[in-house]
């Protein structure tokens, strides 16, 4: 179950939360296959000014996606393509919807999960 968290300056956030949800949700998609769009978890994250910094400066151009994937992606032969091809589609899909600016700023962490460590509803997935 891909999940995934998407922090952003939330004056870049506001109104565009339908757009962004289904960009991000595409994305995961275009890499997965159709398969797993009902399975495709977003929240997004409003970051209030102020509250995003480079280099000691604050800004409003940074993106922090966070990933969640099943840890067996990590272990096939294509590893490197696929992990490859999200981050792109991710970032693709940020800066189509809140702006092109954002791109440089757009960090995508893709964070492994063993299938023995992730529950839905309180029960393993499988």
């Amino acid at each position: 179950m891909p999940h995934l968290t998407a922090h952003l300056a939330e004056d870049r956030l506001a109104g565009n939360e339908p757009a962004l949800i289904a960009a991000l949700t595409d994305a995961v998609v275009s890499v997965y296959g159709e398969w797993a769009r009902d399975l495709v978890s977003v929240r997004l994250a409003g970051v209030p000014a102020g509250r995003f910094a480079q280099g000691g400066k604050a800004v409003d151009t940074n993106v922090s996606v966070v990933l969640g994937v099943r840890a067996g992606v990590f272990d096939r032969p294509d590893a490197a393509r696929i992990t490859a091809r999200l981050g792109a589609a991710l970032t693709d899909a940020i800066t189509r919807v809140v702006g092109d600016d954002l791109r440089a700023g757009t960090m995508v962490e893709l964070v492994a999960s063993p299938q023995e460590r992730t529950f839905v509803g309180g029960a393993l997935a499988v």
